[in-house]
């Protein structure tokens, strides 16, 4: 008896050891498979990232970080940019995938969005109002002065068509009737226009109010349309602030590639920042990238209003402004206000 309680208590003791190497084999498998998901996700490859910008605040917002890649000083994705002279040139891009992420016309990305049935999201706004009258003259003191007069305009369908109809009208002009707007198909086509007309009136954007004041220097800002859009706001109950441009991105992508949108946005953040701080060096990079010369962008540059706005305060700014285009015009922004999941959050 006393022989098969020493072995029964032998067997008990084996199969303890035998269970604790078990468990101890188990969790060192454990550890060992956790590391090698840890090494995978820091060997992983980097995504292609195709981004589009239009000549103008959006693309020289963003030529530190365009320094920055062609000097692969930043490589956590692989980066491909290119300039646009126009938004028409983007938008089929950005539908059809050749592009993932793009600056654009805000409305312009309510529009997309209404359209794609969703596949559009924006992540940050990129420009704020940096329009203006322009004149080689005296005749324009005010809105009202624009009854009756002729206007140079580029931008068509897009943010500067809408904002200036808006002004036009809350100043008791009728855009379709009170005044003759030329469009160009860009604002370098209405910076030549006011060349070639002693007494032409043009809307433009910075930088190209800077190139024709270069071209001549008689030509004199008339009217910020900022200013003017925020003496309206005055009197209404739901405040709105213009905004120029916007950065959106194709939702599969974003989906698909968050730490590729996350790593963009940190860096387009920095460029931003360091243009906005550092004018002199801004000015040559974006003289290097030909978007206007460096003398031009020198001028300019602290008047484009160039900024990185995400998350929440995008939201707050961007749905007030696109609220006033539907109330003037529904299909300025696609028809109807995008849903929730049109605004971009980490």
């Amino acid at each position: 008896m006393k022989k098969l309680c020493s072995w029964l208590l032998v067997l008990v003791l084996a199969a303890a050891s035998l269970a604790g190497c078990g468990s101890q084999s188990t969790d060192e498998g454990s550890k060992q498979s956790e590391e090698n998901s840890a090494k995978q996700e820091q060997t992983a490859e980097p995504v292609d990232v195709n981004i589009a910008a239009l000549k103008g605040p959006t693309a020289m917002g963003m030529v530190k970080f365009m320094d920055d890649v062609d000097k692969s000083e930043v490589d956590d994705e692989n980066y491909n940019f290119q300039i646009a002279a126009s938004a028409d040139e983007v938008t089929p891009k950005l539908v059809q995938g050749e592009l993932d992420i793009a600056a654009v016309p805000a409305n312009l990305a309510s529009v997309l969005y209404n359209n794609t049935k969703g596949q559009v999201q924006v992540l940050a706004v990129n420009t704020l109002g940096v329009l203006y009258i322009v004149e080689n003259g005296e005749t324009v003191q005010s809105a009202a002065d624009l009854k009756g007069k002729t206007i140079y305009a580029s931008g068509k369908g897009f943010t500067p068509e809408y904002a200036l109809n808006y002004i036009l009208t809350e100043n008791g002009i009728d855009p379709a009737a009170d005044v003759t707007i030329e469009w160009k198909s860009e604002h370098s086509e209405c910076v030549a226009a006011l060349a070639n007309d002693p007494s032409g009136i043009a809307m433009l954007p910075q930088p190209f109010v800077t190139t024709a004041q270069t071209k001549n220097p008689n030509i004199r800002v008339a009217l910020d349309l900022t200013e003017e859009w925020d003496k309206i706001q005055e009197n209404k109950e739901e405040k709105s602030a213009l905004l120029t441009g916007v950065v959106v991105a194709r939702s599969e992508f974003v989906k698909e590639n968050p730490e590729a949108v996350a790593n963009f946005l940190d860096h387009y953040k920095e460029s931003v920042d360091y243009v906005n701080e550092n004018t002199d060096d801004a000015a040559k990079l974006v003289g290097q990238y030909e978007i206007v010369t460096e003398e031009v962008a020198k001028k300019a540059l602290p008047e484009c209003n160039i900024v990185c706005i995400t998350g929440d305060e995008m939201k707050e700014q961007l749905s007030g402004y696109l609220q006033v285009l539907l109330d003037a015009n529904a299909q300025s922004i696609g028809g109807a206000l995008p849903e929730d999941d049109f605004y971009y959050s980490e």
